[in-house]
């Protein structure tokens, strides 16, 4: 029978409240998911937890409600390895990708990543500046998807790259995406600098509505990455 956690200063419960620090996620390699879906998620793609709290059966409802970042308590909470999740390998990546350049936003990042799941498969490379998409934020708009990406550096995202920018690009429609391809995505402030966009290889722009400023940069993926599956008829 196992113990039932009574006490808030359990190490099991002190190592998730510690991996909400980014810089602890990543000193430790490892990182917390919050929810039945998310961890079943997890644990459908092969992966095995370091750890499973489960209220009222390992640990006192309360204290798992005190240690989570949900607006509601989960049921469930595990940790998961980080090293375990899908890797980006260049010689092997899909045929599509997202590269994402200072993407600070974590509920961007995670729909980037739900996104390339969805209209996949693609990766997702991402730079210095971006959100950790193991952080709870992203991980929540992942849906899961996290389990599924390859993920890896921008610098190592393979194929043609063509930069997205709000205006000045050559229509995405009329733009070839024969062969592998990575769109190159900025933050919706800064966009891209001009020598990112100027290391790629073409440079798109989704047409807009006249007197419209830009699409949210998760919008602007989804788009690119539907065009591109309509493209190849998948």
């Amino acid at each position: 029978m196992v113990d039932l956690i009574t006490s808030a200063s359990n190490p099991r419960l002190k190592l998730v409240r510690r991996l909400q620090s980014r810089r602890q996620r990543e000193k430790l390699g490892l990182f917390v998911c919050e929810g039945e879906d998310l961890v079943e998620a997890g644990l459908a793609a092969g992966l095995l937890a370091v750890d499973t709290l489960v209220a009222g059966e390992t640990v006192e409802p309360a204290l798992l409600a005190d240690v989570s970042t949900l607006a509601h308590p989960p049921r469930v909470v595990a940790v998961f390895r980080r090293a375990d999740l899908p890797r980006l390998d260049p010689a092997q990546a899909p045929g599509a990708g997202l590269a994402l350049w200072r993407v600070a936003d974590a509920g961007n990042v995670g729909a980037l990543v739900r996104t390339a799941d969805a209209l996949g498969p693609a990766f997702v490379g991402l730079s210095q500046g971006c959100a950790d998409p193991t952080g709870p934020r992203a991980l929540r708009a992942s849906m899961g998807a996290i389990f599924r990406v390859p993920l890896g550096r921008f610098d190592d995202a393979p194929g043609r790259r063509v930069a997205l920018v709000p205006r000045g690009g050559k229509p995405l429609e009329e733009l070839d995406l024969g062969g592998p391809t990575t769109f190159v995505l900025g933050a919706e402030r800064e966009g891209l600098l001009e020598d990112v966009i100027a290391s790629g290889d073409d440079v798109a722009t989704i047409r807009l509505e006249p007197g419209s400023e830009s699409l949210n940069v998760a919008a602007a993926g989804a788009i690119a990455l539907y065009e591109l599956r309509r493209r190849r008829g998948s």
